[in-house]
């Protein structure tokens, strides 16, 4: 495949899966092998959850979400090293989005079907003007249900729990694999149960175990898979 850079028209990879199978991480490197933008649809839902915690929102009440976050503006910029910084109301809440408290808030506040439509327009008219790299849990479905390229990407829960503990140690946070297990096949429950664009792999889309391969591994699988 060409660099995405080169191609004439917009060119749309859309990345789905479950929390912890590595989409971001994927699709961010993908985006750079190719030299197109890279959206991070996970860290707008973020951007929104660190909204409400802030003003310490009610997160079970979707009237009073909805509500809240209609005036907010979520916007992504080009950061460093092919990344994107992720601002809110113009601040760079690019590090802070990325705590489990955040993460947990986003999976709720996600369900709601006025925050999934505020986001969606933004996130349809950047797929229309550019070639980007999409990821999320309902890219390929609801987003970007027309793009060239669908890759569902997946993992055991025993490993996207061990690369969630290693995120969290990483960064300091005290880490309970036990936990972080639970947590993540909790949030694998409310993703694929929400009501509104729930995550499920699309009719088109091909499936890739990241179980037992590396980032640069499984760009390279993606990379094979795109040529058939």
């Amino acid at each position: 495949m060409p660099r995405i850079s080169e191609v004439s028209m917009p060119y749309t990879i859309a990345i789905d899966g479950p929390a912890g199978a590595g989409k971001s991480t994927v699709a961010r490197a993908l985006s750079r092998r190719l030299g197109c933008l890279y959206v991070d649809t996970g860290a707008m839902y973020r951007a929104l959850a660190l909204f409400c915690l802030r003003h310490a929102l009610p997160l079970h009440d979707e009237e009073a979400v909805s509500k809240a976050v209609e005036g907010v503006s979520v916007s992504l910029r080009p950061g460093e090293d092919g990344g994107q910084r992720v601002e809110l109301d113009g601040e760079d809440v690019s590090g802070e989005i990325r705590t489990q408290e955040v993460g947990d808030a986003a999976s709720v506040i996600s369900c709601y079907g006025a925050v999934r439509t505020k986001l969606l327009s933004l996130q349809r008219e950047l797929g229309e003007k550019h070639s980007v790299v999409m990821d999320g849990r309902d890219i390929g479905t609801r987003v970007l249900p027309g793009a060239d390229l669908k890759i569902y990407l997946t993992a055991s829960s025993e490993v996207r729990a061990r690369r969630r503990m290693r995120e969290l140690l990483e960064k300091g946070e005290k880490a309970d694999y036990a936990a972080v297990k639970r947590e993540v096949e909790e949030r694998d429950y409310r993703d694929m149960h929400r009501e509104i664009a729930p995550l499920k792999r699309a009719e088109d889309a091909l499936l890739l175990d990241s179980s037992d391969l590396t980032i640069e591994g499984t760009v390279d699988a993606i990379l094979a898979l795109s040529k058939g």
